[in-house]
């Protein structure tokens, strides 16, 4: 698939005759998941470019709680860390002065972060997929329920100060399309080895 991911995403639901204003993300995730499982690489300069007409750069407030993200960061530990992403995915669910808690959906593979999505559907605010739609999450609703142990693995502090970049808010009719994309970015370590270490820890 070609690297302008968005504009041939928005040709492929016309022929497919999905309409973005109108899709329903428990109706269609299985070929929204499908769909994006089949960009094996892509640039990340690239994909940013055309995000534009899905989702809108925003600061981070109380309200961004159950929101998804996408930012570069530059962690402050990254020489002792033993690998680190610098494009993360993240849902917040701790707004603090300094930073945020979330959960970087890129610390899992794309099948469980597909089963952590779909646990974390449960959570939905409503079910309008628009800019009110958010996951009604935080740190004791996590902890507290078996389906999302998978989240354990994925919780990371990210300190505002190291954030090199804007926030860029994901529709969440486009979560099931952009959690699939291979978007990660890890450093010393390869994505595969990351995957393997998040799933012994659960």
């Amino acid at each position: 698939m070609p690297q302008n991911v968005f504009t041939n995403f928005q040709q492929l639901a016309k022929g497919k005759n999905i309409d973005l204003k109108q899709v329903n993300p428990k109706a269609s995730r299985e070929w929204f998941r499908n769909l994006a499982g089949n960009i094996k690489t892509m640039s990340v300069p690239k994909y940013k470019e055309n995000l534009g007409q899905f989702q809108n750069v925003e600061n981070l407030s109380e309200n961004s709680i159950g929101r998804l993200y996408f930012f570069t960061y530059d962690p402050k530990l990254k020489d002792v860390l033993p690998y680190y992403d610098v494009f993360p995915l993240v849902f917040p669910f701790d707004m603090r002065a300094d930073r945020m808690l979330g959960i970087n959906l890129h610390y899992l593979s794309p099948y469980y972060r597909a089963k952590l999505m779909d646990a974390l559907y449960e959570t939905l605010n409503n079910d309008k997929y628009n800019k009110t739609t958010k996951l009604k999450i935080n740190y004791d609703i996590l902890k507290g329920a078996s389906q999302f142990k998978l989240f354990k693995p994925c919780l990371k502090s990210y300190l505002f100060d190291h954030v090199g970049g804007p926030f860029i808010n994901i529709a969440p009719k486009m979560w099931d399309f952009t959690i699939a994309l291979p978007a990660e970015r890890f450093k010393k370590k390869s994505k595969d080895f990351v995957w393997i270490q998040s799933q012994l820890s659960v």
